[in-house]
């Protein structure tokens, strides 16, 4: 029979058709069986399976379903976002592999208590003579000196007419005729507080007449640094005529930093390397620490000497300075491996699975590429060393949280949770115990028979098998391992 149905009518039951339809899709996919849902790798919100693991090995990963090979059951499922999954940010292998990344284990390793700074040459300011005539008088020449000449000791500064010396060496020379020996002792005394030195005084007795010009020689060598006269001008006694700075020794002042500012204490000996000496090593010796650390730089000074052969080492030139220290065990990354925020230091650390995660670190010392890591890092973890930049911006865009300091304790130092249980002995091996045991609710775990680990041995002493004990475990990288066992009775 032929129904002639109205557009109303037949909209009406195309919306029923539709929700029949979905009705039974949807009565369809609930009532598939879990236990096929996992073997197949397939989930009600498609989540992605990681890997297989069997729950007695959490640490044995595989990559496909099946059964354990540990023991008659059914391997698990663990899903990305579940809890308990590995932290971090995953990226595409493809990816990875066009980035070029390389990691690196933190490993313990000997590391150089070395220190290298920068510094600069300046005078030896302990070593200055200052030039000063005993009398007033007159500048008759300066021998064209200027500063910044090297000189050597007893080179001639400047030539000074000294007026009142004359009368005063006339008196001398006639008391000296007249052979009264008390006189004359007393008039060459007068020439002696008078400022002459004894060379013109030795000269004034030899010749018989009197010198009132007299030279002003440098006392030591070295370079002047500044020179106050010209001819024709007039002095006074004290007036300071020139300032010597000797060069037989050099200051080379290096800036250490704060941080390292314990390694650069006085007397420590120290080699320099200047660039002007290309493969030439000058040792030294460190004078002082000056008290006053730079603000900008935070650093701060090392005031080393440097003996100057040949006064080859100028002022102004620059110098890397290498403290020496004894090598010493440290846990050590490549320094390339370390991202400075400014406020803090971190490390890309690399998972398992593909799987990065930020880390923050505590660093210390640097030698040879190598960076000591104090705290925030496991020995045998794995950091990324070229590309950990990008990493870094793939996880800030994420939201990752950085691991803090802290976060890193090794798994044996970590406190294992244990379980208790209850069986029976089946076997008792030298280092193992068979155990026929009941449910473990905590673990999911079914009634079955399986293999133990015994932390030591001496707990299975007394025990026999058919014995029905309680025991407790815990599960470590290794296995299932019993920690404690006693006698249940009444059984």
């Amino acid at each position: 029979m032929k129904l002639d149905l109205s557009p109303r009518a037949r909209l009406g039951a195309a919306a029923t058709a539709i929700a029949l339809v979905a009705a039974a899709a949807g009565y369809g996919v609930a009532s598939l069986d879990r236990s096929s849902a996992s073997i197949s790798g397939a989930t009600e919100d498609d989540r992605e399976v990681l890997y297989w693991y069997d729950p007695m090995y959490p640490n044995q990963h595989f990559d496909k379903p099946g059964k354990s090979p540990f023991m008659d059951m059914e391997l698990v499922p663990k899903y990305a976002g579940e809890a308990g999954d590995a932290a971090g940010v995953r990226i595409d292998p493809a990816l990875v592999q066009s980035l070029g990344l390389r990691t690196a284990e933190a490993h313990r390793g000997t590391l150089g208590s070395g220190l290298t700074v920068t510094g600069t040459i300046g005078y030896n300011q302990r070593d200055i003579a200052i030039v000063q005539p005993r009398a007033s008088g007159f500048v008759q020449r300066t021998y064209n000196r200027a500063p910044d000449d090297v000189i050597g000791a007893g080179a001639p500064l400047v030539d000074l007419l000294i007026p009142d010396w004359g009368g005063a060496q006339e008196e001398y020379l006639a008391v000296r005729r007249t052979g009264d020996q008390a006189l004359a002792s007393a008039a060459r005394q007068r020439l002696v507080l008078l400022g002459m030195p004894p060379s013109t005084i030795a000269a004034v007795e030899r010749s018989g007449r009197p010198r009132t010009v007299i030279t002003i020689a440098s006392p030591i060598a070295g370079t002047i640094k500044s020179l106050g006269v010209r001819p024709g001008m007039s002095v006074m006694a004290g007036q300071t005529l020139a300032e010597i700075n000797g060069l037989g020794t050099v200051w080379l002042d290096a800036a250490v930093p704060e941080a390292m500012a314990a390694q650069a204490r006085p007397g420590r000996p120290v080699t320099a390397i200047l660039t002007a000496f290309p493969g030439e090593t000058f040792p030294g010796q460190v004078r002082a620490i000056l008290p006053q650390a730079e603000t900008e730089s935070r650093t701060i000074t090392a005031r080393i000497e440097l003996a100057n052969r040949g006064g080859r080492l100028r002022p102004g030139m620059f110098a890397t300075v290498n403290f020496a220290g004894a090598p010493r065990s440290a846990l050590l990354v490549p320094s390339e491996a370390v991202i400075r925020t400014g406020k803090r230091a971190l490390v890309m650390l690399a998972l398992d699975k593909g799987r990065y995660q930020p880390a923050e670190v505590k660093t210390g010392l640097e030698a040879d590429g190598q960076t000591e890591i104090l705290a925030g890092l496991s020995e045998g973890e794995k950091v990324i060393t070229s590309g950990q930049f990008l990493i870094d911006s793939e996880a800030s865009l994420s939201g990752m949280d950085v691991r803090p300091i802290g976060g890193a304790a090794p798994l044996q130092a970590a406190r294992p949770k244990t379980y208790t249980a209850s069986g029976l002995i089946e076997k008792i091996g030298s280092d193992s115990i068979t155990l026929n045991h009941g449910p473990v609710a905590a673990l999911n775990w079914p009634s079955m028979t399986m293999r133990f680990r015994l932390a030591d041995p001496a707990k299975a002493r007394g025990f026999k098998a058919g014995d029905r004990v309680g025991f407790t475990f815990d599960q470590p990288p290794e296995g299932p391992t019993v920690r404690s066992m006693t006698r249940e009775t009444g059984q």
